[in-house]
């Protein structure tokens, strides 16, 4: 398993603060995509299609940051202080499903452990102590 890399969440502001942060950092974008270009079996809120779903900034090569807006019903309600997950990858679908058992014990699940279509298995938890996670394996189909 690598390095948990920090997971920021905003309330339609993401590709700016990510441009600030590049600017601020350097690096690259390894990946950035928009909510309308989900499947089409996703729901898109309205006046999100442009926001970013996802993005990813690597700096010398190495995950730095990752982020996403928070549309009303994806996840908690954002709220500044709420709004940092850790992202970790497991190294196979078995520690996948450990890490999550262990980390759903006590806490509240926000998306169950399931393939969606970025990953083989992907869930989002808060641990007993308030901490959210991002857990997410493989890719789809692989």
């Amino acid at each position: 398993m690598n390095t948990p890399t920090p997971y920021l969440n905003f309330p339609g502001t993401c590709e700016e603060a990510f441009t600030f942060y590049k600017q601020v950092f350097g690096g690259a974008f390894d990946f950035l995509g928009r909510f309308k270009e989900m499947p089409p079996e996703v729901p898109v809120p309205k006046g999100f299609e442009d926001k970013l779903m996802h993005i990813s900034l690597s700096v010398g090569g190495t995950p730095f940051l990752m982020g996403s807006d928070a549309p009303e019903g994806y996840g908690d309600p954002f709220n500044a202080g709420n709004n940092v997950h850790l992202s970790i990858n497991p190294a196979d679908e078995a520690e996948a499903k450990r890490l999550y058992e262990a980390l759903r014990e006590g806490g509240k699940v926000t998306m169950e452990l399931a393939p969606t279509f970025w990953a083989k298995l992907f869930a989002m938890v808060r641990d007993r102590y308030g901490i959210h996670w991002m857990i997410s394996f493989g890719e789809p189909g692989k």
